[in-house]
């Protein structure tokens, strides 16, 4: 087991070995299935400025932020009770439409760090996006395996520096909508849907900003989300070649 303060700074708390909780949150990437192994590489490997041009400002402004990047085997009980899924999956949620910061837009879920969730340069930020996952989902923190973090990014229209911590859903438990007042809704991707060229985007901003996007669960994924899910793709070796010309407009509203 690997606690993120190992690489990243100093940590307070203690973890309980092989149990994860808000309160208590590792990295650890034993028994991780295998088709997860190209998203461990490449967040082992990836550098910043790969990931997006919009990076931390130097000066330390920013609130600290955390999102969870869950994935799961999207295996489920048929009716004949036996197995069936779409594949591997992402857990997502879709943001209610009353928030001041990106209202009714598809995201992972997370937020800001609270004072209790610890050092935001040690394990601040994997509490923080256990506990935001939780609240904003009802998932059991107990059943996710925090496996690694990829660079912390800045979304300049909200002032979030974003920890994105990458987790596997060892022991999936139900997840919906706990406070209507935060979340409209809660949804899982499959991989392969994301992946399909069928759904992907370009999403064209009238500031003239283009962005990868995708069309998936009757729901258009864009902005930081889509950012994150295009490069993971990219760089795990899943994505598959798209019509970069097939274009969706946004309103200033976005």
């Amino acid at each position: 087991m690997t606690r993120v303060s190992d690489t990243q700074g100093p940590t307070r708390g203690h973890a309980r070995d092989g149990v994860l909780g808000a309160r208590d949150a590792m990295l650890s990437k034993e028994g991780l299935p295998g088709w997860l192994d190209p998203v461990v590489r490449a967040a082992e490997t990836v550098r910043p400025t790969q990931l997006s041009r919009f990076l931390p400002p130097a000066d330390g402004a920013g609130r600290q932020s955390a999102v969870l990047i869950l994935f799961g085997d999207g295996s489920s009980e048929g009716p004949d009770g036996e197995e069936a899924g779409r594949g591997p999956e992402l857990l997502l949620m879709e943001r209610a439409g009353s928030l001041r910061s990106h209202p009714g837009q598809p995201a992972f879920p997370g937020g800001a760090l609270d004072p209790e969730d610890g050092d935001p340069r040690g394990d601040g930020p994997l509490r923080a996006a256990l506990r935001e996952a939780e609240e904003e989902t009802g998932l059991d923190p107990s059943g996710v395996q925090l496996f690694g973090v990829l660079p912390k990014l800045y979304i300049p229209v909200s002032g979030f520096v974003v920890t994105p911590v990458l987790a596997w859903w060892r022991e999936p438990t139900p997840v919906g909508v706990v406070d209507p007042a935060e979340t409209a809704r809660v949804f899982k991707v499959p991989v392969a849907d994301l992946t399909d060229p069928a759904n992907r985007v370009t999403t064209i901003h009238p500031s003239g900003h283009r962005g990868p996007a995708f069309l998936v669960e009757s729901a258009l994924v864009w902005g930081f989300t889509a950012g994150i899910i295009d490069r993971l793709l990219h760089f795990a070796g899943w994505e598959r070649p798209w019509d970069r010309e097939k274009q969706v407009p946004l309103d200033w509203r976005a």
